[in-house]
Formats: C-alpha cells, structure tokens, sequence
C-alpha cells in the first residue's frame, strides 16, 4: 500500500474515533450532606435499585433515583442549531437521551440548563409524548428530533426527550442537566433510536463500539466512541459475551471472598452500568457480605464501617466467564470525609421469580476499563494500571 493512501486512511480513522473527557464534580450526596438534607432526602424519594433493570412498558421507564446519588462523573454534549451546551451523564443502563426544555418550569428545570427549540434551525417536534417514572418523582414532556453533537461527532435526526415536568427534590439538586443512554433500542420506545444507534447507522465511527476509562485523578476520565484507548489499561483485555441485547447484561460464574463463595453460589446476572453509582446485589447476599466485613447501619441508614479496616478486608471476586476480577477494599470501601467510611454496597428486592441481579455501577469500573461492543454483542474489561 503506498503511503500517503496509508496516512489518509489513518487519518480517517482517526476522525471516527472521538474521546470525550469526562468531568468529575461533586456527587449529589456529598451536595445533600454539606446541606444538612441527606437523612431526610431517601424518606421524601425512596426508590429500589434493581427496579431499574425490571422489563417497563413502552414509553415509560422506572429508573430509581437513588442510584445516581454518587455519580460523579460527566459530560458535556450540544444539540441543535447553532449548539446548545448540557451537561448528562453517560448512562450504560438507559436509552433515551433527554433535557430540559424551556417550557419547564419545574424548580429543578430552573437550576438547570433548558433546550429552547425557537434558537435552533434543525429542531422537528414530533408530536409524541415520553415519560419516565422515578417512583414518588418522575420526568415527563415530548419527543423531537435534533442535531446532537457528541465531542466532534454530528448526529443528525437525533430524537431526544424533552421534559416540561421534574417534580419532587431530585432533579433541583442534580449536579448534571440531563441523561444520555448508550443501552440497546429494546428499552426505548420504537421511534426513539439511541444517539450510539444513529452513530453506527450513519457510519460516524470507525467501530461499533464504545469505552470507559474512569479515574479518580484529575482528567484522566473519558468516554471514548468508535474505538479502545489502549493507554487507559494494562495487560489482557478479557471479552465477555452478553446474555441479553437490552442492558449491557452478562453472567457471573460466583462470587468469593478469601477463596469462599459468598455470593452466587449456582451462576447469577449482572449489569455493567455507568449510570450506577454503587455495586447492587440481592438484599440477602449483601447483608451477608456486610456481616463478613463488620458493617452497621448507622442512624441515617448509611452502612458504615471503621476507616482502617481498609487496609485488611479481602478482595470481593467476581469470577466472570471463567476470569477472576477482583474487587479491592479500598474500592468498596469509600471515606465520605476525614475519619467517616461507608460501604459502596447496596441491598435491592426483586420479585421471587426473577434471578439473581447485580448492577456493577461506577465502583467496579472505576478498576477496570470497559468496552461495550455493539458489533459483537460482548463487554471487555482490563485491570486499569
């Protein structure tokens, strides 16, 4: 191949790969906290984990608001014509991509960015209402199609939510404007095509598939599209094949402590999810553990646990696809502030006839970089350095 047909290749390559630096901000329980409202917030906004992943009807998703009390990693997109500017969170656990709209004049639609349609030439009303329903709150509006830019990448056509109602606290405290779902089309209403969808099928990327390099040291997080940043992880990246196309779902072997299964003793599921803040499993196995580790509950109902343990509690193993991926201490063990360490683990009911469900949120893949390869239908993960 001669050379400059090379370097035109590659540079073409090249512009279908795009990384979107991820910001990380204050969590909306660390904002609750320095306000004195988090013991009261879960009484006015109770919500179950695991509701999230229960099959909903078309049209309407119950998404637990809970789960993103301790995210704190986003991202900034632009829709329209010329770009308006939001700040969502990168959802493997959701499809829909949503905002604001001007016409909310909810309080949280107040302290947010807000989409107005009459500043931009490419929007289209679609005439189709969407809801999502968050338990006691909820996000309700319409469907419209827009240009959406994600990093350098257009998508054209875009449908997008717009909400013209967020009742309840939530939302008014959220550190981000709206959400961005990267789970299959299955879980979202027929017309509403995810953007990674729109990315693949107008042939912007040069792969069909997306990653997540987490971190906790000042910008080294990004969501990268079309391709695997191979500076974000060190040795083997292990594929992972999916159960099911409508979250990013896999199975699990059995998970252990100290050579002992502790949990999913005959295989379970799980979820690989950005939007999770935590790591979720059946109520019965995480008090299990917790009664492993030494954790109460204190008056808040926060499960706490003494600071220096840390330094000796066993890993957690997930043993995935015949590969152990352990789960350190100092990982699910999270100091709140100088002296103060709760467990990043939490409890969540399921009807009796569903199996075993865990949600492994940003926790877990805060020490593993994650591919989700639509091409394929599989996840990789690779020990971060």
């Amino acid at each position: 191949m001669q050379l400059p047909l090379l370097l035109s290749l590659l540079v073409g390559l090249s512009q279908c790969l795009v990384r979107v630096q991820l910001k990380r901000s204050k969590s909306l329980r660390t904002s609750l906290e320095e306000l004195e409202l988090l013991e009261e917030f879960p009484k006015k906004s109770p919500s179950n984990v695991g509701s999230k992943h229960l099959k909903p009807p078309v049209k309407i998703i119950t998404d637990p608001l809970k789960k993103y009390m301790d995210i704190e990693f986003f991202g900034s997109i632009s829709i329209g014509s010329p770009p308006q500017e939001f700040l969502v969170l990168f959802d493997t656990g959701s499809s829909y991509l949503w905002v604001p709209s001007v016409t909310c004049a909810s309080k949280a639609c107040l302290t947010h960015n807000r989409f107005n349609p009459r500043k931009s030439s490419t929007y289209r009303a679609l005439h189709q209402p969407v809801s999502i329903s968050y338990g006691t709150g909820s996000m309700s509006g319409f469907l419209a199609n827009e240009t959406v830019h994600v990093g350098s990448i257009q998508v054209s056509n875009q449908t997008i939510g717009l909400s013209e109602s967020e009742p309840g606290a939530f939302f008014y405290y959220a550190p981000f404007d709206g959400i961005l779902g990267l789970a299959f089309p299955t879980i979202a209403a027929p017309t509403a095509a995810p953007v990674f969808d729109n990315m693949m099928k107008h042939h912007v990327v040069s792969l069909a598939l997306f990653s997540f390099c987490l971190s906790f040291e000042k910008n080294k997080s990004f969501v990268t599209f079309g391709g695997i940043d191979y500076s974000c992880f060190s040795g083997k990246l292990h594929w992972i094949p999916l159960s099911s196309e409508t979250y990013w779902q896999i199975s699990i072997d059995r998970i252990i402590m100290k050579g002992r299964v502790v949990a999913c003793p005959r295989g379970c599921q799980a979820v690989i999810d950005t939007g999770t803040s935590l790591l979720t499993g059946p109520l019965g196995s995480i008090i299990a553990i917790h009664d492993h580790i030494g954790v109460s509950e204190d008056s808040s109902g926060q499960f706490v646990v003494n600071c220096r343990a840390r330094n000796h509690l066993p890993d957690i193993v997930f043993v995935i696809n015949g590969i152990k991926f352990p789960l350190p201490a100092k990982a699910y063990i999270q100091q709140v502030r100088q002296g103060h360490c709760r467990s990043g683990l939490e409890g969540s009911f399921f009807p009796a006839q569903s199996e075993e469900l865990w949600i492994l949120g940003e926790i877990f893949l805060c020490q593993y970089y994650s591919v989700f390869d639509r091409a394929n239908n599989q996840v990789g993960l690779a020990r971060v350095p």
